[in-house]
């Protein structure tokens, strides 16, 4: 209002100083303050747009560190500046909370032991988290393709993968065995298709519930047949009993050898019987040791340690085959926790079967390796240069009754397996027809 009135009395002056004198300097005078005040009251105005301008572009560019400087509480345009900066805070507070749970998100993601890739359908990715990395044992992955050097499957899965769909895969590698739970969900942001993919090694989980079921199998079947077998091992060993009475018997009168061979050749039978019956017996007894495993007593000892003295437990037996035993452990200061007398009864079976494997071999050698494997898990193998094991027999050699040795009992690897379960680990084995095979333990 002041300039206004200010802006009118000089525009009064300009015109009377034009109209009724002849003073033409100070009427020029007069006539340029009145432009200077016409100009600032342009630029008085203006200054609310450039305000509010500079807002805007704050906003545009998320640019929240901005603030206007309030002079005074009673002006308008002072009051529209505090609003501006009320306004910038919230917008702060927002882009925090925003940024807060993205980071929330990333964490999350990063922490979850699931293997999570977000990729397009033509395999660009967008997102992995730490477990890909480690699964894949990978840095960075930019595009799907990028794995095939891994698993061509994989990868085919990976891109031909629909909304909602669950899909198994094995990989198995030297050291270690990998069952893939692939499973994919489809979303849209921004017109781009986004394929969110979960990826979990089951094998663990798979090997337990097959020994349970193992277990469960055997205990059913060795109750059972016990039942039958002691009451016939017992009236068996009756009956010879009774029938030897008889026979000492007969032989004291004359006229009865007759009757005294085929007593003989009945308790002969009995005795077969009853033989026969001691044997199932015992079959029974040692299967029962798959679900009679003690708890394991855990402690921390040198791997070293434990693989020198499996080797001078064997040297007698090893030097009389003339097989080579070598021990490698990297580093050499490699500690373990776990149950040694238990990994100890499951080195020495994977022991006798090498020596087993290597018989007739020429330059016969079992190495006892130590290391931590590509995924940070401490892994022992034993390797034998012998015929290895067919592809066919490969994966059977775990299941319980089942054996290549003519006097085997199918226990040994079961058993083993059983043990590595108890610690959390697993046991595998990769061989090749005339190349040997390498059994890996991983804790």
């Amino acid at each position: 209002m002041i300039r206004t009135l200010l802006l009118a009395a000089s525009m009064f002056i300009s015109l009377y100083l034009f109209f009724y004198t002849s003073l033409t300097i100070t009427m020029i005078m007069a006539a340029l303050v009145v432009l200077i005040q016409i100009a600032a009251l342009i630029y008085y105005v203006d200054r609310t747009n450039r305000v509010l301008n500079d807002f805007l572009q704050s906003i545009r560019y998320s640019d929240f560190t901005r603030t206007f400087q309030v002079e005074t509480t009673d002006s308008t345009f002072d009051k529209l500046k505090a609003t501006f900066n009320d306004v910038i805070k919230d917008f702060q507070a927002v882009r925090a909370e925003k940024e807060e749970s993205y980071y929330y998100l990333q964490t999350v993601i990063q922490h979850i032991g699931i293997a999570l890739i977000a990729y397009q359908k033509d395999g660009t990715v967008e997102l992995i988290n730490n477990a890909t990395k480690k699964m894949f044992q990978i840095r960075t992955l930019n595009n799907i393709q990028a794995l095939r050097e891994y698993n061509p499957e994989l990868v085919q899965k990976l891109l031909t993968i629909r909304h909602g769909e669950n899909l198994l895969l094995k990989i198995r590698e030297k050291d270690d065995l990998l069952q893939l739970s692939i499973y994919g969900t489809e979303f849209k942001i921004q017109n781009r298709t986004i394929l969110l993919v979960s990826i979990k090694n089951i094998q663990q989980e798979l090997d337990e519930k097959e020994m349970e079921s193992w277990q469960k199998l055997i205990r059913v079947l060795t109750h059972e047949i016990m039942n039958s077998i002691t009451p016939i091992s017992s009236l068996s060993s009756t009956v010879n009993l009774l029938i030897d009475d008889v026979t000492d018997t007969l032989k004291t009168k004359d006229g009865c050898n007759e009757e005294v061979d085929n007593l003989h050749e009945i308790g002969e039978a009995l005795k077969t019987i009853h033989n026969r019956t001691d044997g199932l017996i015992h079959f029974v007894n040692t299967y029962r040791n798959l679900t009679r495993i003690p708890t394991p007593t855990f402690s921390i000892f040198p791997v070293a340690r434990l693989l020198n003295n499996i080797r001078n437990l064997h040297l007698k037996e090893l030097e009389e085959n003339g097989i080579t035993c070598l021990i490698n452990v990297e580093p050499a200061s490699l500690e373990l926790s776990a149950d040694e007398k238990l990994i100890e009864q499951v080195l020495i079976n994977l022991i006798k079967n090498s020596m087993h494997a290597l018989e007739n071999i020429k330059n016969p050698v079992i190495e006892l390796r130590a290391f931590l494997n590509k995924r940070g898990r401490i892994t022992i193998q034993t390797i034998d240069n012998g015929p290895g094991i067919l592809p066919e027999v490969l994966d059977k050699i775990f299941i319980p009754f089942f054996t290549t040795k003519p006097q085997g009992s199918g226990i040994g690897l079961s058993l083993s397996r059983q043990i590595l379960r108890l610690h959390g680990g697993n046991i595998n084995v990769w061989s090749e027809p005339e190349k040997g095979a390498a059994f890996s333990l991983s804790f």
